[in-house]
């Protein structure tokens, strides 16, 4: 007899209460100790306690047999408004009366025909009132489906579960806590979690992954150009066009602005390079209507094979990047596959130690200030000194700004440097009455309002104090933002310090620029002075410029002076003051101090 033939066995807990009152799950084993019977296992009262019921629906008579708390959970007012299926269903919401019946008759296959049940799970809206009524609850669901030798369902066991608006509230937060909000794919921290999850996995079973890194092209003059709502439809169309393009088991998430991490299973260095192909294709291909009009995107991406080229989750990250970044070097959307670089690899850890030695020098007080001598050319005396940074290391040895104030200006180090090197310059000027001292300052700092509040705070606002301090501000720094600059120009000022622009002659400073500017000194870069007496022609440079800042009322200075040949020719230009190792290394502090002390 096929299990479809039995009589249907009544259920443990229904409605009605097995003959003499007492439940199933309160009865005790005939003739047992009580000393040694187990507690009851109270089935009903811990689905109570969660609002779940159980049912059993013979579904050729159409009865339904409910757990005894099916009247509470359910909210209805008579077990004879849910004891058959088809006064069930009356219940249900209209709109939802068809979801219920599709998934179980979905979940029946030809495979399971007599054989083994099949599950099913839907959620519903319930009326326990009826139709008319307003009060609804939401219901989920799931079970088991069992189908005659006909196909058709003829047993239906389920537990049904109150989720209400509270289970929907918390799957939402739940889903805006995994999900980009603009987008609707993983946020960067889920996206981080699924890489390293898959990963791991990839180690254990020794199959590779891989993982990309995908970039929405010209983002920038996109927002520019059509407005920031375009640019954010763009973001978000590049998202679903990726996304559905993706593998069952594949992953989307949103790295940054413009930036999709994409996690591929079971896939090599070649699959990687034909999924990034028709990524970039459907992307290329579609065209994506924005508020302000249709525009046509494209994307350029990098990828990496895990485990074989990165064994954990940063590697992986950096890896991808950097490989993006060499897409986006081409001039149209490419991809382009990570590729080991020893070179790149020791660049990359010689930066990292570099950070680490600036920092723990900057925590430890080992910046120290050395004073190179700006000669006044009529006199042949210092009058100004220029504040170059040194490094001082754990075992003593000292490196020069050189060495590190690149690495630090792109890991965004400069703005701390530039702090400990006023509080030392502004420290020295205190010490010596007479000293006059001039300070460079990175472009980080031009923009820093912090930076005038320290100086002001250091100084005490005192000009006997910043009147003897020139801030040196780069060319280049001053007509990358020109009004900003002007306004920082105007508060140096206004505290009593004088203004240079450094490196002159290495940018594109116009006229109108330079006046604009209204500095006190220009410093004209050492280029045009360090072969002067082997290239004559850059005479002609030094007698412009000095023309140029003598228009404007402006000082001067010569960088790289190497030679008396030199220094004469500066000289009889009109420059005002000479700056190079022609008249010596730069003074550490304590021989600054020595020489003052010796008699005149």
């Amino acid at each position: 007899m096929s299990p479809f033939d039995k009589p249907l066995a009544p259920p443990r807990n229904t409605l009605s209460a097995p003959s003499g009152g007492e439940s199933a799950g309160a009865r005790k084993t005939a003739g047992a100790d009580p000393a040694q019977t187990s507690p009851t296992f109270d089935l009903v009262g811990i689905l109570s306690a969660i609002e779940e019921t159980a049912y059993n629906w013979d579904v050729l008579s159409d009865r339904i047999e409910w757990e005894r708390n099916a009247l509470d959970v359910l909210g209805v007012t008579s077990a004879a408004d849910i004891e058959t299926g088809t006064q069930f269903q009356l219940l249900i919401a209209p709109e939802h009366l068809g979801r219920r019946q599709q998934v179980q008759a979905a979940a029946t296959s030809a495979e399971s025909i007599g054989t083994m049940p099949a599950p099913f799970r839907v959620q519903y809206k319930f009326l326990p009132y009826g139709l008319r009524s307003d009060l609804s609850i939401w219901l989920e669901d799931h079970g088991h489906v069992w189908t005659g030798p006909d196909g058709r369902p003829v047993r239906i066991r389920g537990v049904i579960r109150v989720v209400n608006d509270r289970y929907w509230e918390e799957q939402r937060l739940l889903h805006r806590s995994d999900h980009d909000e603009l987008t609707g794919q993983l946020n960067r921290i889920r996206l981080t979690e699924a890489l390293g999850a898959v990963l791991g996995r990839a180690q254990r079973a020794s199959r590779p992954c891989a993982f990309l890194m995908a970039a929405v092209n010209n983002l920038s003059l996109i927002n520019e150009t059509f407005g920031y709502d375009s640019g954010d439809e763009v973001i978000a169309a590049t998202a679903r066009i990726i996304r559905s393009r993706l593998r069952g088991g594949d992953s989307l998430g949103r790295y940054s602005s413009n930036k999709f991490g994409i996690i591929l299973n079971d896939c090599g260095t070649g699959a990687m390079r034909i999924a990034a192909e028709r990524f970039m294709k459907a992307v290329r291909d579609t065209t994506i209507k924005t508020p302000a009009c249709q525009i046509s995107a494209t994307v350029s991406i990098g990828g990496v094979v895990i485990p074989d080229q990165a064994a954990n989750i940063h590697d992986a990250l950096s890896h991808a990047l950097h490989a993006l970044d060499r897409a986006k070097q081409k001039r149209f959307d490419c991809f382009m596959a990570y590729e080991p670089s020893p070179t790149r690899e020791t660049a990359r850890q010689r930066n990292i130690n570099i950070a680490d030695e600036v920092i723990s020098a900057l925590d430890e007080n080992r910046m120290r200030l050395v004073l190179q001598p700006m000669v006044d050319s009529r006199t042949g005396k210092a009058t100004l000194y220029e504040c170059l940074l040194r490094m001082e290391k754990r075992d003593g040895s000292t490196v020069s700004a050189g060495e590190f104030i690149t690495v630090a200006e792109q890991l965004g180090l400069s703005r701390l440097i530039d702090k400990r090197t006023l509080e030392l310059a502004i420290l020295l000027l205190r010490k010596h009455f007479n000293l006059r001292l001039s300070l460079n300052v990175s472009s980080l700092t031009a923009s820093d309002h912090d930076w005038v509040v320290a100086l002001h705070r250091l100084t005490g606002g005192r000009k006997e104090i910043t009147g003897r301090l020139t801030i040196e501000i780069t060319e280049t720094t001053a007509i990358h933002d020109l009004d900003q600059t002007v306004a920082f120009v105007d508060t140096l000022r206004e505290l009593g310090c004088r203004v240079a622009i450094d490196d002159f002659g290495a940018g594109y400073t116009s006229f109108k620029n330079l006046k604009a500017l209204s500095v006190d000194m220009v410093k004209i870069d050492g280029t045009f002075v360090k072969d002067l007496s082997k290239d004559p022609s850059g005479e002609v440079f030094i007698k412009s410029m000095v023309e140029i800042a003598r228009t404007f009322g402006m000082e001067t200075v010569a960088e790289w002076v190497g030679d008396q040949e030199t220094a004469d020719f500066l000289t009889n230009a009109g420059i005002t003051y000479l700056q190079g190792f022609h008249y010596g290394q730069p003074l550490s502090v304590e021989d600054y101090e020595a020489l003052q002390q010796r008699p005149v």
